[in-house]
């Protein structure tokens, strides 16, 4: 483990924060010449809630003359460039960390940034293409049997859109924080087994307030992947320690456990397409009469 003094730790703290400015800055500059493309993106969630209420015009407006520049070639560029840089900055993250570990440790960098980048970009595409789209279309179609129809300007919209994107993201980032923590030896995974009642209602108000929409079905969208979220992190920890401690995973057994659980989920599905008539589709919930 290395030495450092206050000094040297604020100082090697801003050569990182200066390292991810510019790694975001490089994903920024990449993200602006596909400004217009990008928005095209973004907006298709209203396009396709707008639509399934039965609004005709599915467009969104701008009410400020400077909104659309604001939105779509600053706002817009910098999320794209926080989700492309995203890697970069975790590896930043991992340097500043580092020096605190045993060198044994310090072999985790690779799938330390490898496997939180993965989680933080599953999470927004999580948020993009389930979550996001299922909440838009309830907030959407309130007021609609009373005569209400929706007028959604494009900084309302993006700004729901950024705190569902970045929400859901950080949240999916909760295995990589247990892990963290049982590095640092401030957690063990029988600490967590023993308090996870706990921690289930803590996601439970958390996805509460994450939700756009007060329903209990958007809720359950965004509380059940984190509860799953939760025990990954359990389990990431639970390697740790075996690693720790010079004791082998029981690959085998786990391997036939989860073959036989994907057979038996393999066999529902087929059961339901065979019997039921359903047929698989390329979105949520993927299978439908």
């Amino acid at each position: 483990m290395l030495r450092m003094s206050f000094l040297e730790h604020l100082e090697e703290l801003r050569t990182r924060l200066i390292r991810m400015l510019m790694g975001v800055g490089i994903a920024f500059v990449l993200s602006l010449t596909y400004a217009e493309r990008l928005w095209l993106i973004v907006q298709a969630p209203a396009e396709e809630a707008l639509k399934k209420i039965g609004i005709a015009n599915t467009n969104l407006v701008a009410i400020e003359p400077m909104e659309q520049f604001n939105v779509i070639w600053i706002k817009l560029p910098i999320l794209c460039a926080v989700f492309l840089g995203s890697p970069w900055i975790l590896y930043q993250i991992w340097g500043f960390v580092a020096p605190g570990l045993y060198k044994r440790e310090r072999r985790w960098a690779a799938p330390f940034v490898l496997f939180s980048a993965g989680l933080f970009l599953s999470g927004g595409a999580f948020a993009y293409f389930v979550a996001f789209r299922f909440g838009l279309t309830f907030l959407l179609g309130i007021g609609r049997d009373v005569k209400v129809t929706p007028f959604v300007t494009i900084s309302s919209y993006f700004d729901l859109f950024v705190n569902v994107m970045l929400g859901v993201s950080l949240v999916f980032e909760m295995p990589v924080l247990i892990f963290f923590l049982t590095l640092l030896r401030m957690v063990t995974p029988g600490f967590l087994i023993r308090n996870s009642r706990y921690a289930i209602l803590i996601i439970t108000i958390i996805a509460a307030v994450v939700t756009p929409t007060p329903d209990v079905f958007n809720m359950m969208l965004f509380a059940v992947p984190m509860c799953l979220l939760f025990y990954v992190g359990i389990f990431a920890s639970w390697l740790l320690v075996l690693s720790r401690e010079g004791r082998k995973f029981p690959w085998r057994k786990v391997l036939l456990i989860g073959g036989a659980v994907a057979l038996v989920i393999a066999g529902m599905v087929y059961f339901a397409i065979v019997r039921f008539g359903y047929h698989w589709i390329g979105r949520w919930p993927f299978l439908t009469r």
